[in-house]
């Protein structure tokens, strides 16, 4: 079944190349779907296109879709193709004409759009979910180790002194940036494209403000050519945000895999989550951050193959975008995947706390020697020349204490102003709202 079928049959060969991947990525959708038609269908009954009887069978059969679809027993027949047409089939075998009036004031064009508008909403809340978890285990691991130093580097070369308690700190405020760069990809995404049809709106008195507040979407894509232009630029904003997200874990996930090395054994991590050599029997592989690394590397490219997909395109929809699902989907569970390992791996990491004892790191504390002497009254740019000739002549001493105090620094890490950043921007989705919105429509 095609909801644009009419007389002509379709070469399956060319039908097969049309639909693609299509049936299988669109059983993610089956849910999303339901809602959108729960709402539809309740609008068309407040502009008397459905009767109240009608609007009830719809709703009990719809809502036993969704329920098939959340337990995974909804499946779309080969003959069907997409997940509109299988709903709206199922529909019309259950209720007879009744199932073929909920397309009326609609097309597949904006109910794609809506489904994955529900779909990438409810995506979000799981994303950013994870991200706050994932910080707020690496701030707690910050205090933790707080108090235990580790060399910082520039250009790879000895620096000035660090400590774990900024390297987990310093991961979870990246966190909280990229959480702001969801929030505002959630906001775009959060508007009803619903009543938009095929790009040019309807004559139907359709009421798009009721949908609106049913689905719990914030706002209306007012215009209806422009509700349309958003495919293709809903999935490239969210590509975004995950590739930012999948940046800040390839970043962890690298440091974590050159700590761990021998040469620097800042950190171990435990027998049972490292891999071994077929053939060197003494290696202990980080195999997990490599994978952290490489799979959050491959969402760096997600937001360029989306731009290639959609850019040039005039406005109206267009079969191109078809292809979105295929590199959007696979990416949103890569990155739930990644912050998922990473949150359970990176509280076994093993700490060595006796780090800066070796002798190499001994010149980390130079800034600290001219420091001291500027606080003395000797100008900085004599104080810097004096200790870098004690360096040189191979007499430089540094036998004082840390005095980092200012915000944000070793003795200052500012967790509860990180956890606070974290909670305003997490009450900024106000995902409660969706979530009452949806209960309601369910109910």
């Amino acid at each position: 079944m095609k909801l644009w079928q009419k007389d002509t049959q379709i070469d399956q060969k060319i039908e097969a190349f049309t639909v693609g991947q299509d049936r299988e990525l669109d059983l993610v959708l089956a849910p999303y779907d339901v809602l959108g038609s729960l709402a539809h269908t309740q609008m068309l009954a407040s502009i008397d296109l459905l009767e109240e009887e009608e609007l009830k069978s719809i709703h009990r059969e719809l809502k036993a879709i969704y329920q098939a679809a959340t337990d995974g027993q909804f499946s779309i027949a080969p003959e069907m193709e997409d997940v509109h047409s299988q709903v709206e089939f199922l529909l019309t075998e259950r209720l007879g004409d009744i199932g073929k009036k909920i397309h009326s004031g609609r097309s597949r064009n904006d109910q794609v759009l809506v489904d994955l508008r529900l779909y990438f909403r409810a995506v979000i809340e799981s994303v950013a979910t994870a991200v706050r978890d994932l910080a707020t285990t690496l701030l707690a691991l910050s205090e933790r180790y707080k108090d235990v130093l580790l060399p910082g580097y520039t250009h790879l070369q000895v620096a000035m002194p660090s400590s774990f308690g900024l390297w987990f700190g310093a991961y979870a405020e990246s966190l909280a940036d990229d959480l702001r760069l969801l929030e505002s990809t959630y906001h775009i995404i959060n508007q009803n494209p619903l009543g938009s049809a095929a790009g040019y709106g309807s004559s139907f008195p359709l009421d798009r403000e009721l949908t609106t507040q049913l689905l719990g979407f914030e706002d209306l894509n007012y215009n209806v050519v422009h509700a349309q232009m958003g495919r293709g630029k809903t999935e490239l904003f969210l590509s975004y945000a995950l590739a930012a997200i999948g940046h800040t874990l390839s970043r962890l996930a690298m440091d974590v895999t050159l700590y761990s090395s021998q040469n620097f054994s800042f950190l171990k991590l435990p027998d049972e989550l490292t891999t071994g050599s077929s053939i060197m029997p003494h290696k202990k592989n980080p195999d997990v951050f490599e994978l952290i690394r490489a799979k959050c590397n491959q969402l760096q490219a997600v937001p360029q193959s989306i731009s290639l997909i959609t850019s040039g395109l005039p406005s109206g929809y267009h079969r191109d975008y078809q292809l979105l699902k295929e590199n959007i989907f696979p990416a949103i569970e890569s990155l739930q995947d990644c912050l998922d390992i990473t949150k359970y791996a990176v509280q076994q990491i093993e700490i060595n706390t006796d780090i800066l004892n070796d002798a190499k790191y001994h010149y980390l504390y130079t800034v600290e020697v001219v420091n001291d002497a500027v606080l003395s009254g000797v100008p900085f740019r004599e104080a810097y020349q004096k200790v870098g000739k004690a360096v040189a002549e191979g007499t430089y001493q540094f036998d004082g204490e840390l005095q980092h105090t200012h915000s944000g620094s070793l003795g200052n890490l500012c967790t509860e102003q990180i956890k606070s950043k974290i909670a305003l921007i997490w009450n900024g989705f106000q995902f409660e709202k969706v979530n009452k919105a949806i209960e309601k429509l369910l109910s």
